[in-house]
């Protein structure tokens, strides 16, 4: 496929953004400054102000006597470029490959996008139209390398159709500005008379070479395209991405419900082939008003699930304000993995972290809370209770030692144990009340004692001495004793843990 790049040039891109905030300068001459060498000098100017000579880099005093009707107003040292690049975030709609140009403009890789919007020629148009309507002056033009879009988006003739056979003798009548030269070889050109392109473009190379140097050769090389020339791209392209453009802005939760089941089944069909599965993904809605809003999405595991997925990205189409419409919607699979084979079990539920079931249930109350946490535990390689068992880095990991079976423990445990109460015979039998948050609990069933000792190689103290015992009432909790009985002093009891 022959490619296709289009540049927009912003000839007055800081005041237009200033007229934008303050309409009512719209048609009187306008001009940024800021302090240059100890001086103030302009750094840019709107179409009323360059009419009537003023232009970038002018002295301030030398402007405002040549003008004393000039309204000035602070520029600051990065403002060009972070309104070029916040166009550029916004031009995103058009192709997923754009860059700054470095000098004011952008670039974008057109190819294989223009048939979206019915043509080159329909593309540019809306390109210009939307831009125009917000208020900024531009100039766009297409080609098939990044040089020649350039220069005819600066000095081309925008008269002139894209497709016109003349197009040709256009490119060749344009300044020796038009190749991104610096100015001292353009004034050597100039001084040769050789003021338009198709004066020294058909010389040798070599003699160019010898006579201006090595730019202007690379110049002409990447005009005509023998040199390539790359974007940097203001966004990393995601290999795992869909687009979906709208033909008129969407406004209701069920239009953007089958506009995400769309990009959904796009993405996974395209993984599903790959061996791939989503574990993150990404969905931005393009406003009309140039707003962008993203959601987000989660999964315990790589999956293609099509309606597993769609179900988490509804949970979240709330926090979707479409105003006046969404006129773009793309997707992104930020992280994927390889999507593991699943042997289905035709004669027994799966029970275990294998089972997909649970890791949708998994994904979809995380989608329904974003700060709620879900953990998994694994035994540890402890006797200390409150070490015995680990968090799980993943809902796939395997334990290194199985379960303890010849303790009974409880299923839920108190960091750091609570102290209680306690009513119990001494020296070893078991309690027989216990007072808890100000309750008393009478037991009516014990067993214990089970007695562990501190790892004396991690820390010292006393040893635990631990009673599983049941109240009047059911319920079951695990108590321990702290140390022994010395003389008069009766040793502390706490609550570690509560039986199911």
């Amino acid at each position: 496929m022959e490619k296709r790049y289009v540049a927009i040039w912003f000839p007055f891109l800081v005041t237009d953004w200033y007229i934008r905030q303050f309409p009512l300068y719209k048609n009187v001459p306008l001009a940024a400054v800021l302090p240059l060498h100890g001086r103030m000098c302009i750094t840019a100017v709107n179409r009323a102000a360059f009419n009537l000579g003023i232009h970038v880099n002018m002295v301030l005093a030398d402007a405002k006597a040549a003008v004393p009707d000039l309204i000035i107003f602070q520029d600051t040292p990065k403002r060009s470029s972070t309104l070029l690049q916040k166009i550029g975030y916004w031009c995103i709609k058009y192709t997923p490959l754009i860059g700054l140009d470095g000098l004011g403009g952008l670039i974008l890789d057109s190819t294989g996008c223009t048939h979206l919007w019915g043509g080159e020629k329909a593309y540019l148009s809306d390109i210009q139209l939307e831009l125009s309507q917000r208020g900024y002056t531009v100039k766009v033009a297409v080609a098939n390398t990044i040089g020649a879009a350039w220069a005819l988006a600066r000095y081309g003739n925008h008269n002139l159709p894209i497709d016109s056979p003349n197009i040709n003798e256009s490119l060749n009548s344009l300044p020796p500005e038009a190749l991104r030269l610096e100015k001292t070889v353009i004034d050597r050109l100039y001084k040769l008379g050789l003021n338009t392109l198709d004066r020294f473009m058909n010389i040798p190379l070599s003699s160019l070479r010898r006579r201006f140097g090595a730019e202007l050769v690379q110049r002409i090389e990447q005009f005509n395209g023998t040199r390539e020339e790359c974007i940097h791209p203001l966004k990393a392209l995601d290999p795992y991405e869909e687009k979906l453009p709208c033909m008129e802005p969407i406004r209701t939760a069920k239009g953007i419900e089958i506009a995400i089941e769309k990009l959904v089944n796009r993405i996974c069909n395209r993984l599903a082939k790959e061996g791939k599965g989503i574990r993150k993904a990404k969905m931005i809605s393009y406003r009309v008003d140039g707003k962008l809003i993203p959601i987000e999405i989660g999964t315990n595991r790589p999956t293609v699930n099509k309606k597993h997925l769609l179900d988490l990205f509804v949970l979240q189409i709330q926090m979707i304000e479409p105003a006046l419409g969404i006129e773009l919607f793309t997707l992104h699979a930020s992280h994927v993995e390889d999507l593991a084979l699943y042997q289905e079990r035709l004669w027994a539920v799966d029970r275990t972290v294998e089972n997909k079931k649970l890791a949708e249930l998994l994904d979809r109350l995380r989608g329904r809370d974003m700060d709620c946490h879900i953990h998994r535990y694994l035994p540890d390689e402890h006797h200390w209770p409150e070490r015995a068992i680990r968090t799980a880095t993943s809902l796939f990991e395997e334990a290194t030692i199985p379960w303890p079976s010849n303790c009974t423990r409880p299923t839920r445990l108190l960091h750091p144990p609570e102290p209680v109460m306690v009513t119990a015979p001494i020296p070893d039998c078991p309690p027989l009340m216990f007072r808890y948050q100000d309750e008393v609990h009478y037991i009516k069933r014990a067993d214990g004692p089970e007695r562990i000792e501190r790892e004396w190689w991690l820390e010292q103290g006393e040893h635990r001495d631990y009673y599983a015992v049941e109240d009047v009432k059911g319920n079951r909790y695990w108590l321990f004793r702290l140390g022994h009985y010395l003389g008069d002093r009766s040793p502390n009891w706490y609550l570690h843990g509560f039986f199911a």
